[in-house]
């Protein structure tokens, strides 16, 4: 109960400071932590644009035979996903019962969603694969009209270059690694920065400086109610959560209520 009035002090100042109604949502691989659910499925896509989500984020990689799926962890079920056939991945079963999904069956189930798609190329194992992985990628966004509602994250440098290379000029495309300087990302053509709360502490200045050059921030993966304040209070853009009904709250100034 102090926590949470400390933290409610905490959003009015932010309120105060003006900085709360710019901040989005943006679910972590969905809204997942709810009935139904599981990481990067459909369902939480789904969900995350019931709830209003600004964006849900998930992962994809290529598979050997050069189809792009839905899934976090390079390893599913024994299953290494640059080394199995897209078939047998797409057999395999989530936690709420749902195949894996394809790329398309995920861009399929988002034509009845508003919510943007924040999609995250996992690092692969060749500059070469992760090029031809974006290539596919971006092909697949052109056949389903989603240029306009595409966001595009990567912890490869390699990766972003290439979506910057490849996707239409104007595409959001935010690094992830948090080594580079906003000056240097904008020097590549990268729109923003989206870095974990601990590099952005050690480097609060690097948020005003990539809002003066006209550039996006967002932090991963934010679940505690008090940082989350800390980076509204920064006037971070966008924050990525296991928690969006909590980010929601404290955005709205409901958090707290019964």
């Amino acid at each position: 109960m102090v926590m949470k009035k400390l933290v409610l002090s905490m959003v009015m100042a932010a309120v105060a400071l003006g900085g709360i109604a710019a901040t989005k949502v943006v679910a972590h691989r969905g809204y997942w932590k709810t009935g139904g659910s599981a990481q990067n499925s459909i369902a939480a896509l789904v969900k995350a644009d019931s709830i209003g989500c600004y964006g849900s984020e998930f992962d994809v990689w290529m598979s050997a035979d050069g189809a792009i799926v839905v899934n976090h962890d390079p390893s599913f079920k024994g299953k290494r996903m640059e080394q199995t056939s897209f078939d047998e991945l797409t057999a395999l079963t989530l936690a709420n019962g749902e195949n894996l999904p394809s790329l398309e069956q995920y861009f399929d189930a988002a034509r009845k969603c508003g919510t943007r798609l924040i999609l995250e190329l996992k690092v692969h194992s060749t500059p070469e694969r992760e090029a031809e992985a974006v290539g596919k990628i971006v092909d697949m966004v052109k056949k389903y009209g989603y240029e306009d509602r595409m966001e595009y994250i990567s912890f490869s440098l390699n990766a972003c270059k290439e979506f910057v290379k490849q996707a239409p000029e104007g595409t959001p495309v935010l690094y992830l690694n948090g080594e580079l300087s906003p000056a240097e990302l904008k020097e590549l053509g990268i729109s923003g920065l989206d870095y974990h709360l601990s590099v952005l502490k050690k480097h609060p200045e690097w948020i005003e400086e990539a809002h003066k050059l006209g550039m996006v921030v967002n932090s991963w993966t934010i679940d505690n109610a008090a940082d989350m304040v800390w980076l509204i209070e920064h006037g971070v853009d966008l924050i990525t959560t296991n928690e969006p009904v909590v980010l929601k709250q404290l955005l709205s100034g409901t958090y707290g209520e019964k």
